[in-house]
């Protein structure tokens, strides 16, 4: 069959690519960005060419093998469980990320939001904005929004049928091995994928790109913006609606083995507000998530406390108030900066709110 469709392009010497010195060295510099003072990073860089070298040498010999994932508990406020790759793996992961992003990145739609180059939540917002005003007719008429999200998402990636997506594209076994390699160094060796790992964050893109090719291509669904396992669809029809979810949830359950979140899959009229990407977005305002703004409040407790440093406290004000102000929220970011310099008496009953 000549006329190759250009998303059926596969790519076979990928590997050597990917041990090169010179691309080990491209990730090395990104695995070390903002974390040189770790103890773990000057530790690596005491013997950095060694170090390197061993690592390409390991990788062309294909002896090459992932050390144990370090685990602990993030609550900020949900519960999650991180598992950490050592220095060495994550700049494998950077390596390996490097090479092969750019084959899939170029199939990804434009409404996949997450950890894409010009892309993130703030780009995800202003799509979500102007879907909205196009489906109300400048807000002139009642629309709905399908909002959900997917089930202990990273936890239920089919590691198999992951590979089998990868393959489409990827005819280098080598590197299908090496990725095998740093999806099976997980406590479930069939399904899941460590949060927190950067080819994680990317494979959860080249994973649901198949959904989004379904919303897009089979129920020709307009209005869809994705933003990791975060999902709205847009429409004026609120029944239309009903009958995409089913139809997704049947795609998720046959094709990927996940499913939709029961609780945190629903239909709500966009005038209600639509929780997406950390704000609450209505028609005329957008509004804080009220978790985010108790993160904001329990790290300054913690410093009134002697439990973080002023510096330490003062980067996360930075970001967090740069991420606020795509909210209404001036007054509340002129409360919650005086309350950096109060006693930790005027906090305590703000937690409650």
């Amino acid at each position: 069959m000549s006329g190759h469709h250009p998303l059926m392009k596969s790519h076979k010497y990928l590997y050597p690519k990917i041990y090169s010195v010179r691309n080990l060295c491209i990730a090395w510099r990104k695995a070390r960005k903002g974390k040189t003072k770790k103890d773990y990073v000057i530790e690596f860089e005491s013997n950095l060419r060694e170090n390197l070298l061993e690592l390409h040498k390991e990788l062309k010999e294909g002896t090459y093998q992932p050390k144990p994932l370090k685990t602990f508990i993030l609550r900020d406020p949900k519960t999650r469980v991180i598992n950490k790759s050592t220095f060495r793996d994550r700049i494998v992961h950077h390596a390996v990320h490097q090479i092969i992003e750019s084959i899939f990145d170029k199939t990804f739609i434009d409404g996949c939001c997450a950890n894409r180059k010009n892309k993130g939540n703030l780009y995800a917002l202003r799509l979500f904005d102007k879907y909205k005003r196009k489906v109300t007719k400048n807000n002139t008429r009642t629309a709905f929004c399908l909002k959900a999200d997917i089930r202990h998402y990273f936890f239920e990636v089919n590691q198999e049928i992951l590979l089998n997506i990868l393959r489409k594209k990827i005819k280098d076994e080598k590197t299908i091995n090496l990725i095998n390699k740093i999806l099976k160094n997980y406590p479930n060796k069939e399904k899941g994928m460590p949060l927190g790992n950067l080819t994680s964050q990317f494979f959860a893109n080249v994973y649901l790109n198949e959904l989004d090719y379904f919303v897009k291509h089979k129920l020709k669904a307009k209005y869809y913006v994705r933003y990791v396992d975060d999902f709205v669809v847009l429409h004026e029809n609120k029944i239309q609606l009903e009958v995409w979810k089913l139809y997704i949830n049947k795609f998720l359950k046959e094709n990927l083995k996940i499913e939709l979140h029961p609780e945190k899959s629903r239909i709500v009229p966009l005038s209600k507000g639509v929780d997406f990407v950390g704000f609450r977005n209505f028609y005329h305002c957008r509004l804080l998530r009220k978790r985010n703004v108790k993160k904001m409040l329990i790290k300054i407790k913690l410093f009134k406390e002697g439990l973080m440093s002023h510096e330490k406290l003062l980067e996360s004000f930075q970001g967090w108030n740069a991420y606020a102000k795509w909210a209404n929220s001036y007054k509340l970011r002129e409360r919650v900066s005086n309350l950096i310099k109060k006693p930790v008496s005027k906090i305590e009953p703000l937690m409650s709110l």
